[in-house]
This record gives structure tokens, sequence and C-alpha cells, in this order.
């Protein structure tokens, strides 16, 4: 018998990778409303090349005017 966060789990390997993100970010935002996470201040340096693969053979402009797109 499956548990729900084990459904969930399944269920969120159906998304999209930009919705897999949005998900996230949603998860993080509930979490520091409840005050189990806290801002800290990123190091940009350690979010370098996390993006790699995202636009997928588009430039980076091709892939903002699509993200863009679909929010319309």
């Amino acid at each position: 018998m499956q548990t729900l966060l084990e459904k969930i789990q399944k269920e969120t390997k159906k998304l999209t990778l930009e919705e897999q993100l949005e998900l996230v970010e949603k998860l993080i935002h509930q979490l520091r409303e409840k005050g189990v996470i806290k801002r800290e201040y990123l190091d940009w340096g350690e979010l370098y090349g996390l993006g790699k693969g995202l636009w997928e053979g588009e430039n980076a402009q091709e892939y903002i005017n699509r993200l863009r797109e679909d929010r319309e």
C-alpha cells in the first residue's frame, strides 16, 4: 500500500520541469511561512550551471519568450 507521500512523488514525475520547479517554489514558500526554514543569503556561485539544459536547444531569450507565452 502506497503512502500519500509516495503517491505524490509518483504524480510529480508526470509534471514538466517547469511545473516541478514551480511546485518546489510553492513548498519552500509554505515552509518559510511556517518558520520551518528561514531565508538565507544565497551564494550565487553555487547556482552556476543549474539552468544548463533548461532551454533545450533554444537560446535564453527564446526560452524566456516561451515561458511568457505559457503564462498568457
